[in-house]
C-alpha cells in the first residue's frame, strides 16, 4: 500500500518511510532537526489512567528510539461516548498527560472523535542532532545488539486481559511498560550508539529484521540470553496464552529465521508483540561498558547483551540457544 503512495523528495528529508524506522526526521538547520511519530491503540489494562500512561510511554519510546528529546505532544482520541463515562475519558488523559510530564515535554493540545472502541495515544514531535541521531540504518558487523527491557510483556498482558496471570506479574508488567526509554537520548548525545529500534508490535525479531534490511546485514541472537519478564510467562505460554499478534509475528519470522536448538517457547517469547517494549541497540564493542554505565544511570529494567550484527549479503536472523533463558536480575 506505501508503495503507491506519491512521496515528495525533499534533501531535508532524512529518516522517512522508506527504511521503516521508528520515526520521521526533518532537517531545520546544521544543528537540529525535528523527530515526529503518533502511535495510539486500544486498551490493554483495566485501569484507564494506567492505560494512558502506557499509550503515551509508547508513543514518546519512538523519538528516544531515534536518540531526540521530546519536545511536544498531541493527544489523539477515538471514544465511545455513550458507553465510556467522562470521568474515565479524563483518567486516560491524565495518565498520558502525567508521562508527558515526566519526559520534560509539553502537551499543546490534540483531537477527539467518536470511535466504536476507545483508542488513545500520542502524536510527538522532539529534537535530535542530524549527526547523532539513531536510525534502524547504521547497524555494522561487530556491533553488539543490547536489550534494556525484558521480553513477554505481550503474553503478559493477554494474560491479563484472560485473567490468567497473577497479581505480582501485573504489577510488574505495568511498571515496565510506564517507563520511559529516556537511555535512548543520552546515548545519541553520547555518541554511543550506532542503531537502534524499539520492541513493539512487530516483536524482537520482526523490528531487528527491519535493521538489518536497512543497514545490509545480518544478525545472531543467542536465546538463551534474552531477558524474560517472569517464569511465569512460560506456565502462560503452556496455556496458550498467547496474542494473535505474537503468532502473525512468528510465522513471518520463519522467513528470515534460522532455528538451532531453539524451544518453541523461546521462538514464541523472541517474537512476541511487545507493547511499549525496550530498545534494541547496536553498541560498538568498545563502547559498550560506557554505555551500559548510562542504563544503569537511567535505571533501565535490564541492559543485555544478547547478540551481535554479522556480515551478510542477504538480510536475515540465526538464533541459537548457548545459554538458558532467564528471569532478569532486575526490573
Amino acid at each position: 500500500m506505501l508503495r503507491r503512495l506519491p512521496f515528495h523528495h525533499d534533501p531535508n528529508l532524512l529518516v522517512g518511510a522508506a527504511t521503516a524506522d521508528d520515526a520521521g526526521v526533518y532537517r531545520i538547520d546544521r544543528d537540529r532537526a525535528l523527530v515526529q511519530t503518533a502511535d495510539f491503540f486500544t486498551p490493554i489494562v483495566d485501569d484507564p489512567f494506567v492505560y494512558g500512561q502506557i499509550a503515551a510511554v509508547n508513543a514518546l519510546s519512538d523519538v528516544y528510539a531515534m536518540g531526540g528529546r521530546p519536545l511536544t505532544a498531541l493527544n489523539l482520541m477515538g471514544i465511545p461516548t455513550d458507553v465510556v463515562p467522562p470521568s474515565v475519558i479524563n483518567a486516560i488523559l491524565r495518565g498520558g498527560a502525567a508521562k508527558v510530564k515526566e519526559a520534560n515535554c509539553v502537551l499543546i493540545g490534540g483531537h477527539t472523535i467518536r470511535n466504536p472502541e476507545p483508542v488513545f495515544g500520542l502524536a510527538v514531535t522532539g529534537l535530535v542532532s542530524p549527526r547523532r541521531m539513531i536510525t534502524n540504518a547504521m547497524a555494522r558487523p561487530g556491533d553488539l545488539l543490547v536489550l534494556t527491557k525484558p521480553v513477554g510483556i505481550g503474553i503478559a498482558t493477554t494474560g491479563i486481559k484472560r485473567g490468567l496471570t497473577s497479581a505480582a506479574l501485573a504489577r510488574k508488567a505495568i511498571r515496565l511498560m510506564t517507563q520511559l526509554n529516556s537511555a535512548g537520548s543520552t546515548l545519541a548525545e553520547a555518541g554511543l550508539v550506532r542503531a537502534g529500534v524499539d520492541v513493539t508490535g512487530f516483536g524482537l525479531l520482526g523490528h531487528l529484521i527491519s535493521m538489518c534490511r536497512a543497514s545490509g546485514v545480518a544478525a545472531s541472537i543467542d536465546a538463551g540470553r534474552l531477558p524474560v519478564l517472569s517464569k511465569e510467562v512460560f506456565s502462560l505460554i503452556a496455556k496458550n496464552c498467547v496474542p494473535g499478534g505474537s503468532r502473525d509475528n512468528l510465522a513471518f519470522a520463519n522467513h528470515f529465521t534460522e532455528w538451532h536448538a531453539v524451544s518453541d517457547a523461546a521462538k514464541t517469547l523472541i517474537t512476541d508483540a511487545q507493547t511499549s517494549g525496550g530498545l534494541l541497540l547496536c553498541v560498538p564493542p568498545r563502547n559498550l561498558d560506557d554505555a551500559l554505565r548510562v542504563l544503569r544511570r537511567h535505571q533501565t529494567p535490564v541492559a543485555d547483551v544478547i547478540g551481535r550484527i554479522e556480515r551478510s549479503r542477504k538480510p536475515s536472523i540465526e538464533v541459537r540457544t548457548e545459554n538458558r533463558a532467564r528471569e532478569p536480575r532486575r526490573g
